[in-house]
């Protein structure tokens, strides 16, 4: 006799809500579930389970028989900490609800949230006097961020977003990387090593002309 292989359920994440509620919809509708999950039953009460006839008293063990399968089925899809969310619904439509306010409330914080991350790293500019290398540490903090929170961020964007952030300083550097690299396919690390070159330069060159500043200086008060 052939065994019955039961599909494995679809875990439940915080990224994946909308995902796992397809997937299980359709599970419940292959296991002929799917309609007390999305309609419910009505008790009866004492008195009114007392009139039924046989014919309803058998509907409705099938009904709690559903109910309690499809709940236990909706929790096997979930990690203890979602489960500890939804443990007191007690049927399976309320536990199906449960987890759509939960995750639509979720889902709504994470998009404020991008917005505050967006908004961020729009406005992220070099600081007066920031070295290159603290200027890309503070930039990718928020890069990471923003991936973290699902947001889809590829390494041109956060290079445009660099060399249009510079100070004017910079700004030959930024028209010849332009010119004549293809920042396509340039990579951030790459960028930060060009920029970190010249700001060496820069600071070399600032250094002599202060260093021969003060030579002259010394050389008048002789």
């Amino acid at each position: 006799m052939a065994s019955t292989i039961q599909p494995q359920i679809p875990k439940l994440s915080k990224d994946n809500y909308e995902d796992w509620c397809i997937q299980m919809k359709a599970f419940f509708g292959s296991q002929d579930l799917w309609e007390i999950i999305a309609d419910g039953y009505e008790e009866p009460t004492t008195e009114q389970e007392a009139a039924y006839i046989t014919e309803q008293k058998i509907n409705l063990k099938d009904q709690i028989k559903k109910d309690k399968k499809a709940l236990f089925l909706i929790y096997q899809g979930l990690d203890d900490s979602t489960f500890e969310r939804i443990n007191e619904a007690t049927s399976c439509k309320q536990a199906w609800e449960t987890l759509s306010t939960i995750f639509k409330d979720d889902d709504r914080v994470k998009r404020v949230r991008l917005q505050i991350l967006r908004a961020e790293f729009e406005a992220t500019h070099i600081k007066e006097g920031e070295n290159i290398g603290d200027y890309f540490s503070r930039l990718l903090i928020t890069v990471n961020n923003l991936k973290r929170n699902c947001e889809k961020i590829e390494d041109i964007r956060v290079i445009e977003k660099i060399l249009r952030s510079l100070t004017t300083k910079f700004e030959h550097m930024v028209m010849a990387i332009e010119e004549l690299k293809d920042i396509e396919k340039l990579s951030i690390k790459e960028l930060m090593e060009s920029l970190q070159v010249h700001e060496q330069r820069m600071q070399k060159n600032a250094g002599s002309i202060l260093e021969h500043a003060l030579q002259s200086k010394l050389t008048l008060n002789e």
